[in-house]
């Protein structure tokens, strides 16, 4: 069985963006949605618009996000508004909010936590998914690349409690109260991204920016600074290969934020995300790699 190919680029620019996207070889149909994080105000890692804005308007798509499970601005429909519209993602395309008139629950086959997956309903007006995640640390998961932005990113704000829980509650207030041992929460959010790959089809292509990382996620409004240098993009149509490359960048660097990187994964075991969904079949750790500067 061939492995997948992961594209790489040194290069962090909108142009860069671009040329790695059309290495996939394959272009998404229909009605379109970029998924990422709009990033908690307070917070400054998330990937800017003007960044992502030349791909989201070659792909004439609509940015497409839910609302947080936790208390800040983006846990409501019409502070998560004002927040998009602070960071300037509706300057560049139509930001659609998913769960804004509600949920649906879509299956989950194969896993050991969830039954379902509780996404946001607007799911359903697109055809594929361009996952663009931005590579960072994550207080709760260790990391979080295209896996998490495919499921905690896809979930309705009851949904992201459902994940978080490991299936013991979908109600926000009582997430604190719910949190399960760690391995079950990391293989819960495998669960979902697998399910958001079952009901759209395959029809997702996968890109991590691995720029400003921080140990803490774009879901926090005063994450710690960037411990290491901008690393560049990577690009794949599988997101388990796409993810396991960006932990081995970092593992690979001779930066001297590494350690702390590496420190904070390894702290919330974060990299047990990685074979856990390839046994669900979500993809594949193994792949060749494609460094697209020399082209």
């Amino acid at each position: 069985m061939n492995k997948p190919i992961v594209y790489f680029t040194k290069e962090i620019s909108p142009e860069s963006l671009i040329r790695i996207y059309h290495k996939l070889g394959r272009g998404l149909e229909g009605r379109v949605g970029v998924k990422i994080s709009t990033g908690e105000p307070g917070g400054h890692n998330y990937l800017k618009p003007e960044l992502i804005g030349k791909l989201v308007k070659e792909l004439n798509a609509a940015i497409i996000e839910c609302n947080t499970a936790y208390a800040g601005r983006r846990n409501t429909s019409a502070e998560h508004l004002k927040a998009i519209e602070e960071h300037g993602f509706n300057k560049i395309a139509q930001v659609d909010l998913m769960d804004v008139d509600g949920e649906f629950e879509i299956p989950v086959t194969g896993g050991r936590h969830l039954d379902v997956d509780i996404v946001g309903s607007h799911l359903k007006n697109y055809d594929s998914i361009l996952n663009l995640a931005h590579f960072k640390g994550h207080a709760m998961g260790g990391f979080g690349g295209v896996i998490k932005n495919q499921s905690i990113g896809v979930a309705s704000s009851r949904g992201k409690t459902y994940i978080h829980t490991a299936g013991a509650t979908r109600e926000p207030s009582e997430l604190w109260d719910n949190l399960p041992e760690q391995n079950a929460f990391l293989e819960s959010m495998a669960e979902a991204a697998k399910a958001v790959a079952d009901f759209m089809k395959g029809n997702i292509l996968y890109i991590n920016v691995m720029n400003n990382l921080s140990v803490d996620c774009d879901c926090d409004s005063h994450p710690e600074d960037p411990c290491m240098a901008d690393i560049g993009i990577l690009a794949s149509t599988d997101p388990v290969a796409v993810d396991q490359a960006a932990i081995d960048k970092i593992w690979s660097s001779t930066d001297r934020g590494r350690d702390h990187f590496i420190a904070r994964v390894e702290r919330q075991n974060g990299r047990h995300i990685l074979p856990y969904a390839e046994a669900l079949g979500l993809g594949s750790r193994q792949y060749s790699l494609v460094n697209i500067d020399n082209d």
